[in-house]
């Protein structure tokens, strides 16, 4: 299964884009602002390439909240990426919500997202049903 992640709005405090798999738009994202040079903890997004994404592995900080219960805490995480540690694919609706992470939604303003966890049940319904491997690709197309 393929996610890729259409980065095509760069603003000053986040990046917007568009999700689809295999193909398929499936929603909005909201990640950290693009930066070039050095990386700034909780303020980046992460670079654009093509990622492994794991979906075995229980998030500490989110196993409890109402929209993680029904997958057992398991979030989407992406592996391996350059200078990054626990980058996910989770519910939120601005950039003091990602911390690095993206966010599925549908947006409703400039900076915003909202429908997050209609998103993200969505998002994680295709998830769940892979088989086999799943990767990401997140590419600035603006």
């Amino acid at each position: 299964m393929k996610i890729e992640v259409r980065r095509d709005t760069f603003m000053l405090d986040c990046t917007i884009g568009k999700m689809f798999i295999d193909g398929q738009y499936v929603c909005d994202t909201l990640e950290d602002k693009v930066r070039i040079g050095e990386k700034i903890y909780g303020l980046t997004a992460i670079p654009t390439g093509e990622y492994k994404v794991r979906m075995d592995v229980v998030s500490p900080k989110f196993k409890d909240r109402t929209w993680a219960k029904p997958f057992g805490g398991k979030l989407p995480r992406l592996v391996d990426v350059p200078n990054f540690d626990g980058v996910l694919i989770h519910v939120g609706n601005t950039a003091l919500d990602t911390l690095g992470c993206i966010l599925v939604g549908t947006r409703t303003g400039k900076s915003r997202l909202a429908y997050s966890s209609v998103a993200f049940n969505k998002v994680m319904s295709i998830l769940t049903k892979a088989v086999g491997d799943i990767t990401i690709k997140v590419t600035n197309n603006g």
